[in-house]
């Protein structure tokens, strides 16, 4: 990425400060530290998945036949992340072009019943999920007797619970494994007897939740120490992703935002996944929005009087994984990058060059809430008003904040 060079003077700019401090507080969150994360499409086999991955990442990478297990191996694909502050910062910067965030996405192969046993797929389609971050389980909201599905009716509580039955039990079985590995580490010499005590107790703990039947996501993360965390996220456990629950409906049904297990889904996921959410998609109507084009395409929204749910879908799952978005403009391009929320201005740079990181002096900072007043950026008016903000290394970046970088060596981006 080609980076433009400035001056850069050490004399001090009096500004004003911020109305609100960013807090020093680094909220704890259970998954990898990363801002490169991803998300997988995961149900019982043959419910839609591959159809709506298709739609959510206008790609053809699914198969989307109407048998179980036509997903053999995982597709990969990316879904863009629409923003209304990267299309209003394009417009005040006079900006040439504008590139958006994307989101990893996975279509992996459909459960069955009893898959942390090996049947169907089994184990691949568990080991797959351990490797995203965030889960989309798509459930079957729909009648069809054309579209067969796998356990020979339409039930989607009783779907819901065979997914997450086989989630718990292939934690279980990753708990005891580590608690058996703990045991041969014990006897060894000079192992450290603080660090094991203290991975014992947690395993217990994880152990004893899950065999409640408990999602580990729906433990107080709270209770656990930053050292505890750290350890629990070692262990990539199925049932610490969030999960997005996506009741894929036909497109009446969507249309009018109403579905006849639509009220048992969430009373499910009220009791057995209590920080999750569950959005009303149709696979069907994505996919005709995507094959449709001029008037067929208007005269068909029109008719359905709903457009695509994809854009919050994917804000959905970005919100579950703690990701927001900064910006960097100019005349040449608008550009959002994806944060972990809690990441500070260094972390920002090093996601625009890792020399920006290394080297990382301060950054400027415009805040949405005023920049989104404006109809053309004008850096001396913010800065006279006290609307431009020097923050240091500790400073955590905000949704929305517009960034100017500044290193040694005089490199800003």
């Amino acid at each position: 990425m080609k980076l433009s060079i400035r001056q850069f003077t050490t004399t001090a700019i009096k500004l004003a400060k911020p109305k609100k401090a960013s807090s020093t507080f680094i909220p704890k969150y259970l998954g990898r530290p990363s801002n490169n994360l991803s998300a997988g499409l995961v149900g019982l086999a043959n419910v839609g998945k591959s159809t709506f991955f298709q739609a959510l990442t206008k790609s053809k990478l699914g198969n989307p036949a109407n048998y179980p297990f036509a997903t053999i191996e995982p597709s990969q694909a990316l879904a863009k992340v629409t923003s209304d502050k990267l299309d209003h910062y394009q417009k005040i910067f006079g900006s040439s072009k504008q590139v958006s965030s994307s989101l990893t996405i996975w279509d992996i192969a459909g459960l069955t019943r009893r898959a942390s046993e090996g049947e169907g797929l089994g184990n691949q389609f568990l080991n797959d999920i351990r490797q995203v971050d965030g889960i989309y389980q798509v459930v079957r909201g729909f009648l069809d007797d054309e579209i067969t599905h796998i356990e020979n009716s339409v039930d989607p509580v009783r779907d819901l619970s065979i997914v997450s039955d086989e989630l718990i039990l292939k934690d279980v079985e990753i708990v005891d494994k580590e608690i058996e590995n703990c045991k041969k580490l014990e006897r060894r010499p000079g192992v450290n007897k603080i660090s094991m005590n203290m991975m014992y107790d947690v395993l217990n703990r994880l152990s004893e939740h899950l065999w409640n039947g408990q999602k580990v996501s729906n433990m107080d993360i709270n209770e656990f120490s930053d050292e505890e965390i750290a350890f629990i996220n070692t262990l990539n456990l199925l049932t610490a992703k969030p999960t997005v629950y996506l009741l894929n409906v036909n497109e009446e049904d969507y249309a009018s935002g109403t579905n006849q297990f639509l009220s048992a889904v969430q009373e499910w996921i009220t009791e057995n996944s209590k920080s999750d959410e569950v959005l009303l998609v149709s696979a069907k109507h994505e996919t005709t929005l995507t094959e449709l084009e001029g008037d067929e395409l208007e005269e068909y929204v029109k008719l359905i009087g709903k457009d695509s749910a994809i854009s919050e879908v994917v804000s959905e799952m970005r919100k579950v994984l703690h990701l927001i978005s900064f910006y960097t403009c100019g005349d040449i391009e608008a550009r959002q990058w994806t944060l972990r929320e809690g990441s500070t201005a260094p972390e920002a740079a090093g996601l625009i060059h890792t020399d920006l990181q290394k080297n990382f002096i301060n950054a400027l900072a415009y805040k949405w809430d005023d920049l989104s007043k404006l109809d053309k950026f004008d850096e001396a008016k913010l800065k006279s008003a006290g609307k431009q903000y020097r923050h240091g290394k500790d400073y955590m970046v905000e949704d929305g904040d517009v960034l100017v970088i500044k290193a040694v060596g005089g490199k800003t981006r």
